[in-house]
């Protein structure tokens, strides 16, 4: 990653009705010339809070497999993984996807292989990590 600045905003959408609501990721790069949301929306087996309690996680079933997305190193980790994905360049200002791809490489372990298009950056010494909800 270059050495761009980005800033990152969580917005929570709550509807009557579950599978509306959503949480969506907001990254924006420092110049605002680009935003890249990444939108998390229940569907089966997967979980996003709605509420106060555990406000910001989205959780995988049933393995449990959670992140907290108000969590620096949780946002970092699916920064650095959602940028090499994207050609900023030929895209718009603002780039939405879905979250989930993104989720369930973040939280397999380092040994696990990693989705072919999504590659891992990080210093070595200090690689950032997901911060687990529970």
């Amino acid at each position: 990653m270059d050495d761009t600045t980005w800033y990152w905003t969580l917005r929570q959408r709550v509807r009557p009705a579950y599978e509306d609501c959503s949480l969506t990721l907001s990254l924006y790069s420092e110049d605002r010339q680009h935003r890249v949301a990444l939108v998390f929306r229940p569907r089966q087996n997967r979980i996003i809070s709605n509420c106060c309690f555990l406000a910001g996680c989205v959780v995988r079933m049933p393995d449990q497999g959670c992140l907290n997305l108000y969590e620096p190193g949780t946002v970092r980790l699916l920064l650095d993984l959602v940028l090499p994905t994207l050609d900023l360049s030929l895209t718009g200002k603002d780039i939405e996807v879905d979250g989930w791809p993104y989720f369930d490489v973040a939280v397999e372990p380092a040994s696990t292989p990693t989705l072919a298009h999504v590659a891992v950056r990080g210093d070595a010494a200090h690689p950032p990590q997901p911060s687990k909800c529970c």
